[in-house]
């Protein structure tokens, strides 16, 4: 798990000063929606649901707007939503992989192309890059909220629910597993009643790699065009964020 901590921390904060509280509601509305669509309306009976209903409370969105999309989820308005996932290269060979939920195919495979083109990356084809990112659940805790355990005696409580590393960061405390233990350690933390503020899956980059600043700029340039656009939900990458990177991209505001 070396190196994780670090990816997920910049990450976390890169994410935290680039995106747009409306590009998350719009996301958190299409996972609610086709949790919805797919499990029911009923978040007691539907995980998926309830965990999508989760993190839009981890978001702060209002209870109308959750409410709005899983009535849209259970009807016919949910039944074109599907959800891609993309692969390729940007310049200097960074891995790229993206994930979108759309309603027009031929939209979201002519959007995701032109930005990889236009930025001097290149579309892969589908699985090409699967081995360099391991799948694994990510659980996100106020630390507020795990104040009263000490570290070792929290790793121990988690270990048989699949527990993988513990990242503490200033505010939050992130907790990674498996693929295959996301489902236990949902049920484990619920039994111990620590209320988490967001759970997903994400894509860890098995290894990373730096460039010089400009050139790992020309990267992230490819990736904030690829997160603007609507159909996009989120995009990994193995671009090593080092610290000289990092001194620039805070210099520049």
């Amino acid at each position: 798990m070396s190196g994780h901590s670090k990816w997920s921390t910049i990450k976390h904060k890169k994410g935290a000063k680039d995106a747009k509280r409306g590009k998350i509601f719009t996301r958190i509305i299409k996972e609610i929606t086709i949790a919805a669509r797919d499990g029911g309306a009923d978040p007691d009976s539907n995980p998926s649901l309830r965990l999508a209903i989760q993190n839009a409370k981890g978001a702060n969105m209002p209870k109308d707007t959750m409410e709005r999309a899983i009535k849209k989820g259970s009807g016919d308005d949910a039944a074109d939503l599907q959800e891609y996932t993309f692969e390729g290269y940007a310049t200097n060979g960074i891995a790229v992989f993206v994930e979108a939920t759309s309603d027009n195919n031929n939209r979201v495979v002519a959007n995701v192309r032109a930005v990889f083109s236009k930025y001097g990356g290149e579309l892969g084809t589908h699985g090409s890059l699967s081995f360099m990112f391991d799948r694994k659940g990510v659980f996100t805790i106020a630390r507020e909220l795990l104040k009263d355990w000490e570290l070792e005696d929290l790793e121990f409580e988690l270990i048989d629910a699949g527990l993988e590393e513990i990242d503490v960061q200033e505010e939050d405390v992130l907790i990674y597993t498996s693929f295959d233990s996301y489902g236990d350690m949902q049920k484990k933390l619920a039994e111990m009643k620590i209320e988490v503020k967001t759970t997903e899956l994400q894509r860890i980059p098995t290894t990373t790699m730096a460039l010089e600043v400009e050139k790992a700029k020309q990267v992230l340039k490819l990736i904030e065009k690829m997160e603007e656009d609507d159909d996009v939900n989120v995009v990994y990458h193995t671009l090593e964020m080092t610290d000289e990177l990092a001194a620039a991209l805070e210099a520049e505001g």
